[in-house]
């Protein structure tokens, strides 16, 4: 077996074939320090932090509507509400904060080509 997983029928890499920003799939091993790291998870932290304030929404409105006359479900529903947009609140300042950083120091933390 002279080939690898990895490649196709031409032998080339398939981590090359599919680009993310400049280099192939494959070729990052690591980072080279911590701020590289971060710089990479952040922008997916925020995708996350995204999509789960949007089904805590979801389910609070769903419970909203489903509660009824009871005024137990309807307080913990309007909490659960509450709550998402306070999260959504501290996310959103803090991706504010992390841009007034990059514009003071001129270090780019969302690197946009990996």
């Amino acid at each position: 077996m002279d080939k690898l997983l990895a490649q196709d029928d031409v032998g080339v890499n398939i981590g090359e074939a599919f680009k993310i920003g400049s280099e192939g799939i494959g070729i990052k091993t690591g980072y080279g320090s911590i701020g590289e790291l971060l710089s990479a998870l952040l922008p997916n932290v925020y995708i996350i932090a995204g999509l789960i304030l949007f089904f805590l929404i979801l389910l609070g409105g769903y419970g909203l509507l489903a509660s009824g006359s009871d005024p137990e479900k309807l307080k913990q529903s309007s909490k659960a509400v509450t709550a998402a947009l306070a999260g959504f609140l501290i996310i959103f300042v803090s991706y504010w904060i992390i841009q007034i950083i990059e514009l003071i120091t001129g270090i780019d933390i969302f690197k946009s080509g990996f």
